[in-house]
């Protein structure tokens, strides 16, 4: 009966596998680079798309599920190449982190990650958290263990003594157990502390070229990391098949990162005319991070928590940022999407769209940055980014339309993911 019932059970799994997941979608964008399509079905087999055809197929009655989108529109998932899943900004942000075992950290990762697939975001770039926690979540998503966006991870940020990145703000013996193996002063060091991310698990190395707003330092906003660390990091991170995000305010840090080949500059606050002739001769990606500013500016105009060093550089820094964005993109670098979530609350992701508009970036460039530029970018282009057949089933749809309306993508009612459904409001 026993060898019976098993027989059964791999009969009713095989007919399971050929089952095909149909979606009707009344409006397609299927690659925002390209005109929109009107009623189209999504054939998805195996957590990838199996075809687009037109018209609404009816598919197998029997065995087929029919996901019913025809007054929705449909698009690839949304990337967000810039979060922090295991932290959230707050009062009590510096004690959760003496608090919070790496067991912790992952679970609320883990919370933090099903708000940000609930908002459309499908995969991220986490850049900077504590080491085995967040490649335990990244792998436990992967295996299908628990709900969340695909993660690509870095692990702890590489950063000079002192620097952003660094721990701070505890007394010493605190400082001391927690600083993280990825600190390193010289070329030499900082090639070991790259060595030793990828060793444990990076997929992206992270640095931070410049000081950073949410140092508890008066250390201000310019290059920390000097030009042969920065050259020995992207030398050895591209030789081990990693590529390099650079967190950078100032110009001469962003500058002295473009110089040594770095992949992404993360911010980008303060970028100069220089920075855009680095832009465009190297073609790195600019990742803006428009929220985060914004958050850390409107917390520090209310007061309250953040310590006055942080304070004083947020309230410094905001009336610049988006003037410096706005000049680089109507020089024509290359932006792809990022928040910098964690500083800002995980799910309101897509508040950053706004923040794109605001500079004068058409919707259909704002999709494109959270699509295939940051696909890209992430060297996933192959797998997502736009929905063509072959590709990983990683689908939203929204009501209304977002090249109208870019204010739409802050309200994601249907999310599939590698072919399994997250939410569907529909």
């Amino acid at each position: 009966m026993r060898h019976l019932l098993a027989a059964l059970a791999l009969c009713l799994c095989a007919v399971a596998a050929r089952a095909d997941t149909i979606i009707h979608a009344g409006r397609l964008i299927a690659d925002p680079r390209q005109p929109a399509e009107s009623e189209k079905s999504l054939v998805i087999a195996d957590g990838r798309i199996k075809a687009i055809v037109d018209g609404y197929v009816a598919g197998d009655p029997e065995k087929d599920r029919i996901i019913d989108l025809r007054s929705a529109t449909v698009l690839p998932g949304l990337i967000d190449s810039h979060v922090h899943l295991l932290f959230e900004l707050g009062p009590k942000t510096a004690l959760q982190r003496l608090q919070l075992s790496d067991v912790d950290a992952a679970f609320q990762g883990a919370m933090h990650a099903r708000r940000t697939l609930e908002a459309g975001f499908t995969t991220v770039r986490d850049l900077g958290d504590p080491p085995d926690a967040i490649f335990g979540l990244r792998d436990a998503i992967a295996k299908g263990w628990v709900m969340g966006p695909r993660i690509i991870a870095a692990g702890s940020s590489i950063s000079g003594t002192g620097g952003h990145a660094d721990v701070d703000g505890y007394r010493r013996k605190i400082l001391e157990m927690m600083t993280p193996s990825t600190i390193c002063d010289g070329p030499y060091d900082c090639r070991r502390a790259v060595r030793t991310a990828v060793k444990y698990g990076a997929d992206v190395i992270k640095i931070t070229a410049t000081g950073g707003v949410l140092s508890d330092a008066a250390t201000g906003l310019a290059q920390q990391m000097a030009d042969d660390e920065l050259a020995e990091i992207v030398r050895t991170a591209h030789a081990l098949g990693r590529k390099v995000a650079a967190h950078a305010h100032g110009a001469d840090g962003i500058n002295a990162a473009l110089r040594a080949g770095v992949d992404s500059i993360e911010h980008g606050s303060m970028l100069d005319d220089e920075s855009i002739r680095l832009f465009r001769k190297t073609g790195a990606w600019l990742v803006p991070t428009l929220l985060a500013g914004r958050t850390v500016a409107e917390q520090a105009e209310k007061g309250g928590f953040l310590p006055p060093a942080i304070r004083d550089k947020a309230l410094r820094l905001a009336p610049v940022i988006r003037d410096h964005i706005v000049r680089a993109y109507k020089a024509g670098v290359r932006i792809a999407f990022g928040t910098d979530s964690g500083v800002s609350h995980h799910g309101d992701n897509g508040r950053e769209f706004l923040l794109l508009k605001d500079i004068g970036m058409k919707n259909a460039e704002i999709i494109a940055t959270a699509t295939v530029n940051a696909a890209e970018l992430l060297g996933l282009a192959d797998r997502i980014g736009t929905l063509e057949a072959g590709k990983e089933a990683d689908i939203i749809a929204v009501a209304g339309d977002p090249l109208a309306d870019i204010a739409v993508l802050q309200h994601v009612g249907f999310v599939m993911a590698r072919g399994h459904i997250a939410k569907n409001d529909f």
